[in-house]
């Protein structure tokens, strides 16, 4: 971006008049060289306004093209970066605009950063409230929400916040390279970021006020987004409806309402009845059609919240009560659930039956029942992971230290729950705000998948080597936007940001790059012990590893089985293939 400016000559200022254009005074309106004046026409500046280089080219967005230059278009108080293609944009003030920007049918643009809006995320009562930044992660978001019983932290994350706005790079207003904006009513306030290799595009909104739009999204067809922070890679589209909420990396949202929540990367919620009000959802996850989650009105005041741990998945037509709390990979089964749920279980399908009256939860269904969706699910989040800069690190894979320790937990309550059975039948505890019992489907046989899941987790992380483990294992996590931390370690960094030790929002993301980059040793130390911890023992003999690496061996072969065995209940499935002619037919289209 050119940083060299200079005034306008007089035959450029008679030129540029005689060719439409017209200024409250030409004087605070500086070019940059080379500056074609042909290419400006039919536009006013009003204030400072900055004009990068411009020459005789075009620019091609699809099928639209724009000859670079400035047409048809009114500047307030602007920096306009190199080879700009901008034409019919009513009002753009206060704004700073990268390179190769182009910027079609635009009727208000404009920012005023003295007058920055919160952001109220997971609580409609504004008690978590953050002021989000143009290079805020999900992490950030989520720390700042989630920690308030941290005082000091929390004035120590705000002062960062006001430090990064004061200055050049923070503020707001700001259009990254190769930005493309096009047909859309209003945009206040809004950082975009964009670079020419990973551009982000905004067309046919209505409109975006006081947000964030990370690298690489794309904005489009109708969205109204008022306080709200975008990772990378997000997509909106389809006349959805936005307020207050953080979403994450590679996240799709359409046809749908959500407001004041938090969720982490990889989000599907594509359905135009389907509604997300004041919830924390922890990423991978889907939110099919009919969804209604924010029923806050069973207290006195709008402070209830979700909680949904990684991969959570409500079947159609779900609503829950808040407070509810979900462990990792819920798949909760068509329902109107009637009172708050606490499901401590992970990759468990839970069922409203209302016929008997009670709450059913099968723990490990996804190992035991759909392999093929859960083999499918480790591997496609990393393989749809578009982003170029990756600012917010992701742990994609379902079986990792969160879940392993979910699973351990599991394995604990089951034990309780059998032992104190006195019929075939096992009841759970503490699951439903409910006087009417909750059942645990297949105990015994979840039982055995839990242990399977872990076998296989450890040894799978280790990849059948003891002598890469280092450390002792830690066995509390924390999610943090998508990246996983041990408590001591998060508990460390909040210490440190109180302190001094880190003084900026940048150093901050500093010390995540290098958890991060300690994370594959702390994962490996965690398998071990998770193996130990199954084995009942400090150190694992020959004779134990030995047995685990047969065992692990039985289990690959079973999740190869069960891969197919799952997948084929479709392919043979005659109510899924009747809509066929013939096996062709079929096997064309799903190809």
């Amino acid at each position: 971006m050119a940083t060299n400016y200079r005034n306008l000559t007089a035959n450029e200022i008679n030129q540029l008049e005689r060719q439409g254009n017209q200024a409250d005074n030409w004087s605070t309106v500086r070019v940059a060289e080379p500056f074609h004046v042909e290419c400006v026409r039919n536009s006013t500046f009003e204030g400072a306004v900055s004009l990068g280089i411009i020459e005789p080219e075009t620019h091609n967005e699809g099928a639209l093209t724009l000859h670079e230059g400035i047409f048809n278009s009114t500047f307030r108080n602007t920096t306009v970066g190199d080879h700009p293609a901008i034409r019919n944009v009513h009002m753009i003030s206060g704004y700073t605009l990268g390179n190769n920007v182009l910027l079609f049918n635009i009727n208000e643009m404009t920012c005023d950063p003295d007058h920055l809006s919160w952001l109220e995320p997971m609580n409609e009562n504004g008690g978590r409230r953050i002021l989000p930044f143009g290079s805020m992660t999900i992490g950030d978001a989520y720390m700042w929400a989630r920690y308030r019983g941290r005082k000091r932290f929390m004035e120590k994350l705000e002062q960062f916040t006001r430090d990064l706005l004061a200055s050049p790079e923070g503020r707001y207003g700001q259009v990254g390279d190769g930005c493309v904006v096009k047909n859309t009513n209003r945009l206040h306030n809004v950082v975009i970021r964009s670079t020419d290799i990973d551009r982000t595009v905004v067309d046919g909104c209505i409109v975006l006020s006081d947000g964030v739009i990370g690298y690489g999204c794309t904005v489009e067809n109708g969205i109204i987004a008022e306080r709200f922070l975008l990772g990378e890679h997000v997509h909106l589209e389809f006349g959805l409806r936005l307020n207050d909420t953080v979403v994450g990396d590679n996240s799709t949202l359409a046809r749908c309402e959500v407001g004041n929540s938090i969720i982490f990367p990889a989000h599907e919620q594509h359905h135009n009845n389907s509604f997300l009000i004041a919830g924390l959802i922890m990423g991978q996850s889907n939110i099919a059609a009919g969804g209604t989650i924010g029923s806050n009105h069973n207290s006195r005041t709008a402070d209830n919240e979700l909680a949904a741990g990684r991969g959570f998945w409500p079947g159609l037509c779900c609503s829950f009560k808040h407070s509810s709390r979900f462990a990792s990979y819920c798949l909760l089964a068509k329902a109107d659930y009637p009172a708050e749920l606490n499901i401590t279980l992970p990759f468990a399908l839970v069922n409203n039956n209302i016929n008997k009256d009670q709450l059913e939860v099968m723990p490990a269904y996804w190992w035991m029942y759909n392999m093929y969706a859960m083999d499918r699910n480790s591997k496609k989040f990393a393989k749809r992971d578009k982003r170029k800069l990756k600012a917010q690190h992701i742990e994609f894979d379902s079986l990792a230290p969160d879940t392993a320790e979910e699973i351990l937990l599991g394995i604990k309550q089951l034990r309780a729950w059998m032992a104190a059975s006195t019929s075939d039948t096992v009841y759970a505890q503490g699951q439903e705000k409910s006087k009417r019992p909750t059942v645990v489907l297949k105990a015994n046989e979840g039982l055995k998948a839990y242990e399977d899941m872990l076998v296989f987790y450890a040894m799978k992380t280790l990849e059948g080597e003891r002598s890469k483990v280092k450390g002792e294992r830690l066995n509390d996590w924390v999610n943090i936007g998508g990246q996983l931390v041990t408590r001591p370690d998060m508990e460390q960094l909040i210490t440190d940001v109180e302190n001094g030790t880190i003084g900026s929002w940048h150093q901050l993301h500093e010390r995540m790059d290098t958890l991060w980059e300690a994370y594959p040793a702390q994962r490996e130390a965690h398998a071990y012990g998770v193996l130990c911890r199954l084995a009942g023992v400090d150190g694992l003999t020959d004779d134990l590893w030995q047995c685990y690496r047969q065992r692990y061996d039985e289990i690959l072969e079973f999740i190869e089985e069960q891969k197919v065995a799952s997948r084929h209940k479709d392919e043979v499935n005659p109510f899924r293939n009747m809509t066929y002619w013939d096996d062709d037919e079929r096997a064309a289209v799903l190809e």
